[in-house]
């Protein structure tokens, strides 16, 4: 079965995501020895609502990214879909 193929904006948006879910855990490093830094926790807070907004956009177009009721999914059920987004 050959793999479908993707638009442009899928890999853009995956990339984007995990762009942000870098930032997201090198703030919660940092965060975990500077838990006073009220600068780096409106950074943090700021990138989780972007990165929300960013899975939301991306599992309305293409489908859910976490399973165990952290996404919603279609009719049919999606998870059975190639490709998954850490299959990419």
């Amino acid at each position: 079965m050959s793999e479908p193929m993707l638009p442009d904006s899928y890999y853009r948006q995956l990339h984007d995501l995990q762009a942000v879910d870098f930032v997201l855990v090198e703030l919660t490093l940092y965060l975990d020895t500077h838990p006073d830094d009220l600068g780096a926790i409106q950074q943090y807070n700021q990138f989780a609502q972007k990165r929300m907004q960013i899975a939301s956009q991306f599992e309305l177009e293409f489908g859910p990214l976490m399973h165990f009721g952290h996404s919603y999914t279609k009719q049919p059920w999606q998870w059975c879909e190639p490709p998954w987004p850490w299959q990419v």
